[in-house]
């Protein structure tokens, strides 16, 4: 096993009201699996895909860490994650944020504990970051994040026909207002404790957006991912950087007002996607 990938994507949600269900996630998670097995070399076996209900906090980590594990073990030295679900927040214990904030993804079994997200039904960026400082040198790691990450850039795009945002406020107003920042921290923060092999990561958009989830030629996407993949699947000679150009073009003409980002070191952002 020199490839390993794990794909999550949740639309629906234990406890959240079905108002605020997703449509394209799981269609993100097995549309990225499939390009990884046909055209990147994955096989089929090393690919795991959670869904829904089988995409609680304690079963993504547990996947997450074996695909670490695989790597710390050296029998895998190219591994990929992707996830794409609601984005939130959740107050910062670690004292790292200036918001006072941390960016979470929700996990099927998201619920709030009193005013905030229960940190025991979600995934902190602190938590990532921890996950990565792990990665031994010499292996790549590969990040698709097709959330929100904050709430700044709440507009109007739940309110267009087919279009909603991949974001969860915190549950109480008391907390909403504290979403309110201007803080546009970068997502590479995400990944600034990995020690070795830093992974490669291309997210949605801005921490300050909303992605969104949209009905794109027949069926539901997120429009970051429908476009990313689009792009690898035209040419996936093309070095990240010209995937991005490609990716924000498309986003663009789509009417998506949502910025993808690249982080990642000058090599990996003039290597194709993969590599």
């Amino acid at each position: 096993m020199s490839k390993a990938a794990l794909c999550v994507g949740i639309n629906k949600f234990k406890f959240l009201p079905q108002a605020s269900w997703l449509n394209g996630c799981v269609n993100d998670a097995e549309d990225l699996a499939a390009m990884l097995e046909k055209h990147y070399g994955f096989e089929g076996s090393n690919i795991t895909v959670l869904r829904d209900a089988k995409a609680v906090k304690k079963t993504v980590m547990a996947a997450l860490n074996s695909l670490v594990d695989a790597a710390v073990a050296g029998t895998a030295t190219h591994i990929v994650f992707t996830f794409s679900s609601h984005g939130t927040q959740v107050p910062d214990t670690s004292g790292d944020e200036s918001d006072r904030l941390d960016e979470a993804f929700a996990c099927y079994d998201i619920n709030n504990l009193g005013d905030r997200w229960d940190a025991a039904t979600v995934i902190t960026d602190d938590e990532l970051a921890a996950l990565f400082a792990r990665l031994p040198k010499g292996v790549l790691m590969d990040v698709v994040l097709d959330t929100c990450h904050s709430g700044t850039g709440l507009k109007s795009l739940d309110l267009l026909p087919g279009r909603r945002p991949r974001f969860l406020p915190a549950p109480t107003p008391r907390a909403v207002i504290a979403n309110e920042s201007k803080d546009t921290r970068s997502l590479r923060d995400m990944v600034k404790t990995a020690k070795l092999s830093a992974p490669v990561l291309m997210a949605a958009c801005r921490s300050d957006q909303t992605a969104a989830d949209a009905f794109i030629e027949g069926r539901y996407n997120g429009a970051f991912t429908y476009n990313f993949v689009k792009a690898l699947m035209g040419d996936g000679t093309v070095a990240r950087a010209g995937i991005l150009k490609q990716v924000s073009k498309g986003l663009k003409s789509g009417g998506f007002d949502q910025i993808a980002q690249l982080e990642g070191s000058t090599a990996a952002r003039k290597a194709a996607w993969g590599a």
